[in-house]
């Protein structure tokens, strides 16, 4: 199957950034136009959920990664080794993280936003995360926890509150944008 994006200049093919940002933009109107999770119930709850989690074992102490998950420099490195963008693009947007609670991180070239919610060193990282092509004001929450295994780590990681339909699109971005990459910072 092969996939055409209209150019905004006729006659030259699209960027790779261009390509994202109108796949971006299709995934978001597609889950506008999703119906939200209704409570089925008179209390109204509703069971109606979709949750991420992976757990993956690194060989370098729970510190280490903390250091490169919350280090912005380190991250940029991440972000280059899973090579979700071009180099250029993630210069010119380099990810900012604060390692403060309450405070915003910025990274893959502004597309991912959100803050710092718990910080614990070396131990657990959660976040208020978002896509910019959600709608507005919609964060999900992501939890990173460091666990000791022999020589090495358990991260054990919980991604919960996206949009409908968008766990298999995370999930595999967690991985190979994450863990994949992050294991080669590592090594």
């Amino acid at each position: 199957m092969t996939t055409h994006v209209a150019s905004p200049y006729p006659g030259q093919t699209p960027t790779r950034r261009q390509w994202l940002t109108g796949a971006a933009f299709t995934f978001g109107t597609l889950t506008v136009s999703m119906p939200r999770a209704s409570a089925d119930t008179p209390d109204g709850v509703s069971r109606t959920a979709e949750s991420i989690h992976q757990e993956t074992i690194f060989k370098a102490s729970p510190k280490r990664i903390y250091d490169a998950l919350l280090d912005s420099r380190q991250f940029q490195k991440i972000e280059l080794l899973g090579q979700a963008m071009k180099p250029a693009d993630l210069e010119a947007k380099p990810a900012k993280i604060s390692r403060e609670p309450g405070g915003s991180f910025s990274i893959f070239g502004d597309y991912i936003i959100g803050r710092q919610i718990e910080l614990i060193p070396d131990k657990r990282i959660v976040q208020a995360w978002r896509e910019l092509s959600w709608d507005p004001g919609v964060y999900s929450l992501v939890k990173f926890e460091l666990l000791p295994e022999g020589t090495g780590t358990k991260l054990v990681f919980d991604h919960t509150g996206f949009p409908i339909g968008a766990a298999d699109h995370l999930a595999s971005g967690w991985k190979s944008h994450y863990w994949e990459p992050l294991d080669k910072l590592l090594t």
